[in-house]
């Protein structure tokens, strides 16, 4: 039976350790991606993919929501990300712009973090809309990575691989919208006469 989704300050949870595994891993799967051993790497990143939506099922389940785990997840999703589209974008499989749309994104909503942290507010919840869109990104850049070997696998890879890119990009955006009007109405709550 799911336990509730109170967040604790327990820092030694299943998937705090999870979590953790999948930060250790970010160094591994760049070295991969340097050195060319693609079929590894693309096992490394859908091991990470697979392990992000385990820990939070075992947070709800296990009743192990921790504020560690809240900061764990996106910050192992978003050094993946970043990391596999600089590793990608250096080996010439996606270009630039895309790794400075995604970087755009999460340089927006940082900014956006910060003046909240100086009005009193602390992160906003998670949408969907911005959990989907890592969710396709995640599995975008292994397709990507693969989409530079030999016919049909390259072509096939590369086609679906671009569609769940770009549809992570939109969600990607999309959600990052609705983070800033959310924010904007809690800053306007506060505030009415500045905001």
């Amino acid at each position: 039976m799911p336990q509730s989704d109170v967040v604790t300050q327990r820092v030694l949870t299943v998937p705090n350790v999870i979590s953790f595994v999948r930060l250790l891993l970010v160094p591994v799967f760049a070295v991969l991606i340097y050195v060319g051993r693609d079929a590894t790497a693309v096992l490394v990143l859908a091991f990470s993919g697979a392990t992000d939506w385990l820990d939070g099922v075992l947070a709800r389940r296990l009743g192990q929501v921790s504020r560690l785990g809240q900061l764990l997840d996106p910050a192992a999703d978003r050094l993946f990300i970043l990391v596999t589209l600089v590793g990608l974008a250096w080996r010439g499989a996606v270009p630039w712009w895309l790794v400075a749309v995604l970087v755009l994104r999460d340089v927006v909503l940082s900014v956006m973090l910060l003046v909240l942290r100086r009005a009193g507010f602390g992160p906003l919840p998670v949408h969907l809309a911005g959990k989907a869109g890592t969710f396709a990104l995640l599995y975008a850049f292994p397709l990507l990575l693969l989409s530079e070997w030999a016919d049909p696998v390259g072509v096939v890879c590369g086609v679906v691989g671009w569609a769940f890119a770009l549809w992570g990009v939109g969600l990607y955006w999309f959600s990052a919208g609705l983070y800033l009007t959310q924010a904007r109405e809690l800053l306007r709550a506060r505030h009415p006469r500045t905001v």
